[in-house]
């Protein structure tokens, strides 16, 4: 695929605003495909860079929306948005962060996004995962991923950030509502979110599965996000008991954190777990082409104060092949639909 980008707009002092495809190929002098293909996944023989518009399939808005708003170079990404639509191209673009920023309607725009809400039916917006790196090859858990033995009571893990307390709660949920009135009221970009606490609302998820003796719990739970660990977490042994938390579990508990989406949730399904999914109004990946309900138990919001029931439901329908059947078209799926190539590889075909 043939893919355009200005390249005046990159700005290197925010590299975490590019738009993830672009990450692979704007690199330093001597990086190659090859070590393109090792780190990323991705090659130029999945996507090469055009200097011109005419020559390319889509156009890429390089930096996130995020980014334009920010810098005040909001015109720019709209005089590009424009020429693109002048050539009969549609513009791949990203809207990053928790919350996003509110934008615009574009007939020939994707806005790629994880934060936000289905409900409002934004032209154009749609899911993409979190792309992370892959614990189970760089561990060598290949074989170890499918040791696990089907039983009556399903294994549900979490270890996470959670909060029972009621003051914290309103705590929470009064920032929230400040912060959707500074939107409001046009003196914070940011769209304005739903009020929740999401640390009590996985505390009372926690408690609602503790109290049904028919469901296995293991749960770790944490004060603070990755236990306040700031420097070389990826290292950190609170690393090790995050995944093996989940390596050691049939079902993750994922429900989302202060933006609308759950990073937990591909981390699940890269270890071949199934998440125990809170259907919180957010965007999914490839909503078009997956049927999410086939890979995770489904929990709307709505039925939150019934997912040990809708669990156990779920777990007797199944047996010890089934289950085994389900970790590996769970990890399969994020190989081949989830990772960065995954995703960008399938999106070729909407183009």
């Amino acid at each position: 695929m043939k893919i355009f980008y200005p390249r005046n707009h990159y700005n290197q002092a925010y590299r975490g605003q590019v738009f993830p495809l672009l990450k692979p190929f704007i690199k330093g002098v001597g990086f190659t495909d090859a070590q393109r293909k090792a780190v990323y996944g991705v090659s130029e023989a999945d996507f090469s860079i055009v200097d011109s518009m005419d020559a390319c399939q889509v156009v890429v808005l390089p930096m996130s929306w995020n980014y334009y708003v920010k810098t005040k170079q909001i015109d720019l990404a709209y005089q590009l948005i424009e020429e693109a639509k002048q050539s009969g191209k549609k513009v791949w673009s990203l809207n990053s962060g928790d919350f996003g920023v509110t934008l615009k309607s574009f007939n020939n725009v994707i806005v790629f996004r994880q934060g936000g809400y289905l409900s409002n039916n934004q032209t154009g917006h749609e899911g993409y995962p979190s792309f992370i790196h892959d614990y189970l090859t760089k561990k060598e858990l290949h074989d170890d991923f499918l040791i696990n033995t089907y039983n009556k009571e399903p294994v549900v893990g979490f270890c996470g950030q959670t909060n029972a307390s009621k003051l914290e709660a309103l705590k929470e949920m009064t920032k929230q509502v400040l912060r959707n009135l500074r939107s409001q009221m046009g003196l914070s970009p940011s769209e304005p979110q739903q009020v929740l606490s999401t640390s009590y609302l996985r505390a009372s998820l926690l408690k609602q599965l503790e109290a049904n003796t028919s469901v296995d719990c293991r749960f770790i739970k944490r004060r603070q996000y990755r236990a306040g660990v700031k420097e070389n977490k990826e290292t950190h042994n609170t690393t090790t008991e995050f995944y093996n938390n989940i390596l050691d579990s049939q079902y993750v508990l994922c429900v989302r954190g202060a933006g609308n989406f759950s990073v937990r949730f591909y981390e699940t399904l890269i270890m071949g777990r199934i998440p125990l999914y809170v259907h919180t109004d957010g965007f999914l990946p490839l909503s078009d082409v997956i049927d999410w309900k086939e890979h995770v138990v489904w929990v709307d919001y709505k039925d939150r104060h019934d997912i040990d029931k809708i669990l156990l439901d779920f777990h007797q329908k199944l047996d010890q092949n089934s289950l085994i059947a389900l970790f590996k078209k769970n990890r399969t799926l994020w190989e081949d639909q989830l990772t960065l190539s995954g995703f960008f590889n399938t999106q070729k075909g909407k183009v």
